[in-house]
C-alpha cells in the first residue's frame, strides 16, 4: 500500500496535469488493446473484449469531466490501466 499513497499524493498534488496526461495515456492504450483484439476476429468473444475496452476508457474520461474527487479519478485510471493492460497482453499473445 505504500506504492499507492505516494502515487495517489503526488497524483492529488498534481492532479489537472496527471488527468490531462492520463488522458492521453489510457486513449493511447486502449486504441492499441483494441486494435490487437480486432486483428484476432470479429467473433462475440472480441466484441466483449472491445466493449470492455471502450467502457472503461470512457469511464476515465467521464470521471474527468464530471469533475469527481482525485481519489475515485485516481482509481478509475488504475481500472482502466489494468484493464487495457491485460486485454492487449492476452491478445497480444493469442497473434504469436
Amino acid at each position: 500500500m505504500g506504492l499507492y499513497r505516494k502515487l495517489y499524493a503526488d497524483f492529488e498534488a498534481l492532479f489537472l496535469g496527471y488527468a490531462t496526461l492520463a488522458i492521453i495515456l489510457t486513449s493511447c492504450l486502449g486504441g492499441a488493446a483494441a486494435m490487437v483484439i480486432l486483428m484476432n476476429g470479429h467473433d462475440p468473444v472480441q466484441m466483449v473484449q472491445l466493449f470492455l475496452v471502450v467502457a472503461v476508457c470512457m469511464w476515465y474520461n467521464t470521471t474527468i469531466l464530471a469533475t469527481m474527487k482525485p481519489k475515485f479519478v485516481f482509481n478509475s485510471l488504475l481500472v482502466s490501466l489494468s484493464v487495457c493492460s491485460v486485454l492487449f497482453v492476452i491478445n497480444g499473445l493469442q497473434l504469436l
